[in-house]
């Protein structure tokens, strides 16, 4: 893998999750294929497919959540792809893992597993850690 392709996953990535953080619709679809697949895993509504279905699930998440930070723990490059591991923290509505009516500051691992066609993101696999999520916040109410 060349320094150049890590470079531009490094800034899409980059771009991506700073329009996630953001609420930046517009700038979240820019960094995406048209006929992106998105899945985060576990979920009865996933995969996405299209630029469509993702803005729809993007305009629901946007209210439901508040990134403080991502932090990247690692990235790992393929050729087309990369898979990085990272920690989540913000506050988070329990109703997207089964804790409704819980809401809180909360911090999570999450793994991504990227591809990437034409300088955009054209596949996201996500996998967070949800049992932390509801730990966290069924206990900030104890």
């Amino acid at each position: 893998m060349s320094t150049q392709t890590r470079d531009l996953f490094d800034r899409v990535m980059d771009e991506h999750w700073a329009a996630e953080a953001a609420h930046d619709i517009e700038a979240v679809m820019a960094t995406i294929t048209d006929d992106a697949e998105q899945d985060l895993v576990g979920s009865p509504t996933h995969p996405l497919r299209g630029k469509e279905q993702i803005r729809a699930f993007y305009e629901q998440l946007f209210q439901l959540i508040d990134q403080e930070e991502l932090k990247t723990v690692r990235r790992y490059y393929g050729d087309d792809h990369l898979v990085e591991e990272a920690v989540w923290t913000g506050t988070f509505d329990g109703v997207l893992v089964g804790v409704e009516g819980k809401r809180g500051r909360v911090s999570f691992r999450i793994l991504h597993v990227i591809e990437v066609r034409d300088g955009r993101i054209s596949r996201e696999n996500a996998w967070l850690d949800a049992d932390a999520i509801r730990e966290q916040l069924l206990s900030a109410e104890a």
